[in-house]
Parts: structure tokens; sequence; C-alpha cells
């Protein structure tokens, strides 16, 4: 199977060198840049907003992978596309009309990815999943870094990954939070193809090691 995709998250990098810490990873060999918008509404906590998008766009090529953690993304959508992302994730406990909030991004010409909280069915994405880019699994209640992996998430990451099948889709598969490079072979038996990391990146002494070991914890996985 192909390498899975790394997104360091920003969230555990140094916001005093950010531009800086981007173009490290982007040199280490990172695949995407996962950015972290909290609202202090859905979340318990505040972080960064479309000027940053842009900001960041400046000064890399990769792939900025914007997670909206936020009540009302609907209303910044538009705002986040135009200052440079290229994924945009949203949550199904955050948008009642979740088909035209998918909908909105595709017609800016941005990818589409949809969010599950820890707590939250696989069943809400049954009739979504052929209309979506990616399918982001929280294995950590979001809203900060650093916690643990929810051991929970790989059962949920094995559903889904039995769901794309069925529904004959193939949309990135990625988990968020608390991977390491003690439970990555786990997370990519169970199905994911793409992972987001950032204490495991940002707070490494060698970010190129650190890439390397999360994408062949396991070479041998199949999905």
């Amino acid at each position: 199977m192909p390498s899975p995709l790394i997104a360091p998250s920003i969230l555990a990098a140094d916001f005093a060198r950010l531009a800086e810490a981007v173009q490290q990873v982007e040199a280490a060999g990172a695949d995407w840049i996962h950015i972290d918008v909290m609202d202090g509404h859905f979340v318990p906590n505040l972080t960064v907003g479309p000027p940053m998008v842009e900001a960041l766009r400046k000064v890399t090529s990769l792939p900025l992978d914007v997670h909206l953690m936020m009540t009302n993304p609907d209303e910044f959508i538009p705002e986040f596309a135009k200052a440079g992302a290229d994924i945009l994730t949203v949550h199904v406990e955050a948008c009642p009309h979740l088909h035209r909030t998918v909908q909105a991004i595709k017609e800016l010409n941005v990818k589409a990815g949809v969010s599950l909280n820890p707590a939250t069915s696989t069943t809400t994405l049954e009739y979504i999943l052929g209309d979506v880019d990616l399918v982001l699994v929280m294995s950590v209640n979001p809203g900060f870094g650093g916690q643990t992996f929810i051991d929970s998430s790989l059962e949920k990451i094995r559903q889904i990954r039995a769901m794309l099948a069925d529904a004959k889709c193939s949309p990135y598969l990625e988990v968020d939070g608390g991977i390491t490079v003690k439970n990555v072979a786990s997370v990519l038996h169970a199905g994911a193809n793409a992972l987001v990391a950032g204490s495991a990146i940002f707070g490494s002494a060698n970010m190129s090691d650190a890439i390397r070991q999360l994408r062949t914890a396991d070479q041998t996985v199949i999905v």
C-alpha cells in the first residue's frame, strides 16, 4: 500500500516562529500542513483565522489541511477558501445541513472533509461518504494538543474503512490526536491513510526522523 500522508499540526509549533517551523517540516518531508481553527465555543480554545492561513500560504507549497472546529463554519468557508486552504474539514456535529455545507466547499474548488468527535457515531457519515474527499477521525477530544490517544478510536477507524469499501468510494481517512510512533502501526492497521501529528513531530529533536518513523511504522498494512 502507499505510505500514509503525514500532516504536521501547527498547534504544536512555536507560534513565534511559525513560518520557519512550517518550512522546516516541509523540508523534512511532510505531505500537508494541518491547521486547527478553534472558535472558543465548539471547542474550549481559540487559535487562528483566515489571516493565518493566508500568511502560511505564502511560505509553503504544501497543501493546507484546514480543520474548522467551529459552531458556524458555513459563515467562514468562503474566507478560508480565499485565504488559500486546499482542504476544509467541518464537523458533522456543527453542521445541521451537512450535504449543503460540503457542496458549498466544493463549489469553491476546495476539497471537502468531514470530522467526527470521539463520541460521535459513524452512522452520521452514511449518506455523505460519496460526496467528501476526506474523513477525519478525532482520536482525542478536540481543543488542545498533546492529549493521549483514545483507544476506542481504532474500532471507529475500522468501521469507517469498512463503510468506505461498501460505498465504493475512497476519500482520505485521516486520524488526529495523540498519534505517536508507539501507536501509529495500530492506527494504520485499522485503515487510516493520513495522519495528523503535532507533538510527535514539532516536539522531536529531528523532524525528518520523526516523519520517517511515522510514515514507515508498518509497511505491511493493507487498506
